[in-house]
């Protein structure tokens, strides 16, 4: 009788719904949350088809389930190969999953359905769903709209470069679409590179391929926007005169290394940034950001124009008056014609093909380094790759 007690308890507070029915499929019983579910009371149901829960066209191949059931005996009555529907007093349809057992009892068999609502797994799949999608397209107006203001600035540079009247427009020109950039598009990215991320982890349980796929996408995206316009950022404030070197000791040694890391992190597949130091000094009294920069760019740059499977050397040299930044990649290296233009904002070398860039980098780089008094020079070959040497005076 306890044991009785018991299992009569468990049936009574499952979570999942609960019903027995006969072999014809009558229903014997039927538990409280089966009969939330369905919105009936067991009054209303008990000694009632089964059928009476299912919606076409289920209701009316009824009876053929129950014979392939017998015939199989597999441990689904309906919805092999598709989804189950059940049917709702008032008329509603709702998804769920269904397992079913046979169970000898009393001289007889009786079939017991254990039945999972999916109604809030289905909802949050479709709402997930929808929001990648909105999300996707939301990115690639963006990145549209963003690309037009770059060839709408290009354009502009062109034109006003015979007159001194013209170079003042573009600056005007891209000093507003600096400041557009900063309210228009830095606040929206962080809100779309945070709700991917928030889709990334909702939908871990739902083990789907195309929305990692396209968080994926989403993501890269929003890296390469975001990479742009810090890019238009600094240049704005060089123009500007916001920038200036402020100097502090610092490791040199230390940063280098860390920075090595940070970057093997981004590098191709199997490309291997290689640092080594000269010198038995570490401490340095420059600008700790100016030369992160300078450094992060360039060695960005050599992971960026070389291929897979490659050596990227980094090498810091420092002496009592003189420190030495060298960056050597084997990529596709610089053509001879391009070189006299390659420190010019905006300017990109004829062989860099659909390679991603704005044309900035480097001369951020050089700005940087003449503002700590220091030269950049660089050697280069097509197919053969670069070398990126900054000099910089200890004063």
């Amino acid at each position: 009788m306890e044991s009785a007690a018991l299992l009569k308890a468990i049936i009574e507070n499952a979570i999942d719904g609960i019903i027995t029915i006969d072999g014809r499929g009558h229903i014997e019983t039927i538990n409280p949350a089966a009969c939330n579910l369905f919105q009936y009371s067991p009054e209303e149901v008990v000694g009632k088809n089964i059928s009476v829960l299912m919606p076409p066209p289920d209701r009316d191949r009824h009876d053929a389930y129950i014979e392939r059931y017998h015939a199989t005996h597999q441990a689904h009555i309906i919805g092999i190969g598709r989804e189950v529907k059940g049917l709702r007093k008032d008329g509603s349809v709702f998804p769920f999953r269904l397992g079913v057992s046979e169970v000898p009892f009393a001289g007889r068999k009786i079939y017991t359905g254990f039945i999972h609502d999916l109604s809030r797994e289905k909802e949050a799949e479709e709402q997930l769903k929808e929001y990648a999608a909105h999300l996707e397209e939301l990115v690639e107006n963006r990145t549209q709209n963003l690309k037009s203001a770059i060839r709408e600035l290009q354009l502009a540079k062109e034109e006003v470069s015979s007159s001194l009247e013209k170079e003042k427009e573009l600056g005007q020109l891209k000093s507003r679409f600096v400041s557009m950039a900063s309210h228009e598009f830095r606040t929206p990215l962080s809100a779309i590179q945070l709700s991917s991320s928030l889709i990334e982890k909702y939908a871990q349980p739902f083990d789907n391929a195309n929305i990692s796929k396209h968080v994926a996408k989403i993501k890269n995206s929003v890296g390469n926007l975001t990479n742009i316009l810090n890019d238009f950022l600094s240049l704005e404030k060089l123009e500007a005169g916001k920038v200036e070197a402020t100097n502090q000791y610092f490791d040199l040694v230390k940063m280098s290394e860390e920075v090595t890391e940070e970057m093997q992190l981004i590098a191709k597949q199997n490309q291997s940034i290689i640092y080594q130091h000269t010198g038995t000094l570490s401490m340095v009294n420059l600008d700790p950001n100016l030369v992160k920069n300078c450094v992060v760019n360039l060695i960005g740059n050599a992971i960026k124009y070389s291929g897979e499977n490659t050596f990227i050397e980094f090498n810091t040299e420092l002496t009592n008056d003189t420190c030495v930044i060298t960056i050597r990649d084997n990529g596709i290296g610089i053509p001879e014609t391009d070189q006299k233009h390659l420190f010019e904002a905006f300017f990109r070398a004829h062989n860099t093909g659909s390679i991603p860039g704005t044309g900035l980098g480097l001369n951020i780089v050089s700005r940087y380094t003449r503002l700590m008094n220091g030269e950049i020079a660089f050697k280069s070959n097509v197919n053969q790759g670069t070398l990126f040497k900054i000099t910089i005076p200890l004063l």
